[in-house]
């Protein structure tokens, strides 16, 4: 009886992820993976806001802002960076329209190193505009992974336990609704 209850319930489950996938853009009505046409929709101004978070030992951060960091100014090069990354979007996530990005930038807010606290999180914030037909959300996004992976990067020599963490979008706006 439990084995009927258990084959009812997983039944149960793919039928709503039957459901679920027939309302996804990125797939077909066979349910393959494809590019979203957005050929008939307007030209808007877009704009996405992301953030993410990179958890550091306080001397770390403070090697960065003292600039001591053996590999060099790593905010300099982390910004650089998720300008690039939020500019190759299309490239880096298959499904991803490649977009004239507008304006990206990429903003870090530095905790106060407390030498009684283990860990200090600095704060990263991407903001991406473009005016077009689709949004800039996946661009934000990259834009904050990328700067924090090459926190992450230049940091790995004197710091071991690094976390990146909480990377999301805080706003989108643009475009018209359904």
């Amino acid at each position: 009886m439990q084995s009927h209850r258990r084959a009812a319930c997983e039944l149960g489950h793919l039928i709503a992820i039957d459901m679920s996938l027939r309302k996804l853009t990125h797939l077909d009505s066979a349910g393959r993976a494809k590019m979203v046409d957005v050929s008939g929709k307007p030209i808007t101004r877009r704009t996405a806001i992301a953030e993410g978070f990179i958890s550091l030992q306080p001397q770390t951060l403070r090697a960065m802002t003292q600039g001591a960091v053996p590999k060099g100014e790593v905010l300099s090069v982390a910004r650089i960076a998720g300008i690039q990354a939020a500019k190759r979007c299309g490239e880096l996530i298959p499904l991803a329209h490649p977009l004239p990005i507008e304006s990206v930038e990429i903003e870090f807010q530095l905790p106060k190193a407390e030498t009684r606290k283990p860990k200090a999180d600095l704060r990263i914030t991407a903001t991406a505009r473009i005016c077009g037909k689709t949004g800039v959300e996946m661009e934000a996004l990259t834009a904050v992974a990328v700067a924090a992976l090459t926190i992450y990067d230049m940091c790995k020599a004197i710091d071991k336990t690094m976390v990146i963490s909480g990377i999301r979008l805080l706003r989108k706006t643009g475009g018209t609704r359904h």
